[in-house]
């Protein structure tokens, strides 16, 4: 079905491949950011759970003050990331990686005031680096890995001593050794989930670019087969126009005038010649479709009846039928982009039905209808799906290059 109204309209500008390309990062680090969040309002609940635990219950003394405005700082960061999050509609590497820097700097405060590198979560350091290691590129990942290190070094040196000797003799008992326990447990269960949430999104990210780049590369075909289309629609004008005078000579001879077969021959030769040129006119003209170049001004009824006259006058089926329920004329604006596009559709049912096509046209207060119809076999499921798709045909390639 083929619809068209009587004023044009200005076509939409349809999303660049570089467009689609920033859409697709843009969606990921949306995604990314989320889960970065995420992680952060676990490490908020987590570190208020450990320090609670540590002093209230293990009796061990710890700065409450300094390290619980630490916890508190984080989730207040956490909102303003988070109201970002809701806001922005794309997400800069720059913004994950200051956001990593934070959390690397927190967790370094939160080591300082609770014994250091004694302290069994600093093995913590190595899910910033896991995490960094996804969503960072080239020398910010090696940035991260030389600041956790350095943190870690400094740690060694400095912090306020914690009364936990990392005594690994004395098993369960030993706080040092829960400690660690935890921090493995924790460390593994937050590197699987956030990992994999964050693979998923990259891979998301790498399948829309990868169809991004397709079609870049099918829409830079078609315009390179749109130019040589139009290259050799010029080149073709001359010999064709040569034919034309040839035939209308050869139509003037007597020796060939007395020859009825030979005329009939010369005629359809002469059909064949002028449906060429008819083709290669419609190229030339289809540059001008969006501009609506070319145009002139008509009725609906006269439009379809030069259609359906041009249509048979150039192509044989058994049996045509053109039903015509548009009612009342009106004027339109029609052009020659139009009326090839419903010879192609014509044309695609001749060739499922050679017996009988059909065309059926209605209207209402906008809208002119165009129906064409055939009794081939129809399309399979396979093909169905690939409806859209640049250079998806069940036809053959005659002359095909």
């Amino acid at each position: 079905m083929t619809s068209t109204r009587p004023s044009h309209r200005r076509a939409s500008r349809p999303l660049r491949p570089l467009s689609k390309a920033r859409s697709a990062n843009a969606t990921a680090g949306l995604k990314n950011l989320h889960q970065l969040i995420q992680l952060r309002w676990i490490a908020v609940v987590g570190q208020l759970l450990t320090i609670e635990t540590t002093h209230y219950i293990l009796g061990m003394p710890l700065p409450m003050r300094e390290m619980l405005t630490i916890v508190g700082c984080m989730a207040l960061f956490n909102v303003v990331s988070l109201v970002r999050w809701r806001t922005r509609r794309s997400v800069h590497d720059v913004e994950i990686f200051i956001g990593l820097l934070i959390d690397v700097a927190a967790l370094t405060a939160q080591l300082y005031l609770s014994g250091g590198i004694s302290n069994p979560f600093v093995f913590l350091y190595v899910l910033q680096i896991a995490v960094g290691a996804m969503l960072l590129r080239g020398s910010t990942i090696w940035f991260i890995v030389v600041l956790t290190s350095a943190c870690v070094v400094l740690l060694a040196q400095h912090s306020k001593p914690l009364p936990m000797a990392p005594n690994m003799h004395e098993g369960w008992a030993s706080p040092y050794v829960l400690g660690l326990l935890v921090c493995f447990v924790l460390n593994a269960i937050l590197v699987v989930i956030f990992i994999t949430r964050i693979s998923h999104n990259l891979r998301q990210r790498d399948a829309r670019l990868a169809a991004v780049r397709q079609r870049a590369a099918e829409e830079e075909h078609i315009v390179r087969m749109g130019l040589l289309a139009s290259g050799a629609a010029h080149e073709l004008g001359t010999p064709l126009a040569t034919m034309a005078v040839i035939l209308g000579d050869w139509r003037r001879i007597p020796t060939l005038a007395a020859d009825a077969t030979l005329q009939e021959e010369i005629a359809e030769m002469e059909a064949q010649v002028q449906r060429c040129k008819t083709i290669v006119s419609g190229i030339l003209l289809s540059a001008g479709e969006t501009r609506g170049e070319d145009s002139s001004q008509t009725t609906v009824c006269r439009f379809l009846d030069t259609l359906v006259q041009d249509w048979r006058a150039t192509r044989s089926v058994d049996q045509f039928v053109f039903d015509n329920h548009v009612g009342d004329d009106r004027p339109m604006v029609a052009d020659a982009t139009l009326e090839q596009m419903v010879f192609n559709v014509l044309d695609n049912a001749r060739d499922a039905s050679p017996h009988w096509v059909g065309l059926q046209a209605s209207s209402d207060a906008e809208v002119l209808r165009i129906v064409v119809s055939d009794r081939g076999p129809g399309f399979s499921a396979p093909v169905l799906k690939l409806i859209g798709t640049p250079y998806q045909s069940t036809k053959g390639r005659p002359g095909g290059g």
